[in-house]
């Protein structure tokens, strides 16, 4: 296969997947303990026009710290729970999925957010919480991941997308590559409006040295990696 086949659709040839075969449905999210639940918000009332019209990416930030439920409202309206159905294991989140198999753990690095110390944390959509992965400040990290991409430590968050592929192989197999990806954007563009609602900006990022921000994440390379990850700032 090129490699550019892997947009192309080849439904036909899926046969024999381990949803068919009868193996055990993966979790939709890792479990976690002691997690720091995220207050209730009333936020991003933007009027959907206006918040199209001036969504742009965003490469300067001001020193604004972002409040908790400002960071509430974006993790929730880009990767939030709408519904989960326990005896099936399938959850309904906030932007769509193929298959609604959502193959993503959103992480997000802290560096400037009133009330939380900064840090990496794995945002859990069950319990709308954050689980801390560990403390610190990761500003020069992040900018030596991201092939010297300063503005990102600027930011107030960085939210990192984690792709756990045998949540959609388990169902699609190979087509899963290609609905990964497209998923990826669907959630981008959830940080994307959201953050424009309340005039925070973003920008989407694809470029970095995989070896070290899954290093800096704490995932394996193989099971669990990034693929792409959005900064996330107020406006100067």
């Amino acid at each position: 296969m090129k490699s550019r086949d892997v947009l192309k659709s080849n439904w036909r040839a899926i046969t024999n997947t381990d949803r068919e075969k009868g193996i055990e449905k993966p979790e939709v999210e890792k479990t976690c303990e002691g997690v720091i639940l995220l207050p209730k918000f009333d936020l991003g009332h933007k009027s959907f026009f206006q918040t199209i019209k001036e969504r742009k990416s965003i490469r300067r930030f001001s020193n604004e710290a972002l409040s908790l439920k400002e960071l509430s409202f974006l993790l929730w309206t880009s990767y939030g729970v709408r519904k989960y159905v326990e005896t099936r294991k399938v959850v309904f989140r906030t932007v769509p999925s193929a298959g609604a198999t959502h193959p993503f753990d959103v992480y997000v690095m802290v560096f400037n957010v009133k009330g939380l110390d900064a840090g990496i944390y794995r945002y859990s959509g069950l319990k709308h919480g954050l689980c801390k992965v560990k403390l610190g400040d990761f500003r020069k990290s992040i900018v030596d991941a991201t092939l010297g991409q300063k503005f990102v430590r600027e930011s107030a968050v960085v939210f990192v997308l984690v792709a756990v592929p045998y949540r959609t192989e388990w169902k699609y197999k190979q087509e899963s590559y290609k609905t990964i990806a497209i998923d990826a954007g669907h959630v981008c563009q959830n940080i994307y409006l959201a953050s424009t609602s309340i005039d925070c900006g973003t920008c989407a990022i694809a470029a970095y040295d995989q070896e070290k921000m899954d290093g800096l994440i704490g995932v394996d390379g193989n099971e669990e990696f990034v693929v792409y990850f959005a900064p996330i700032g107020k406006l100067t």
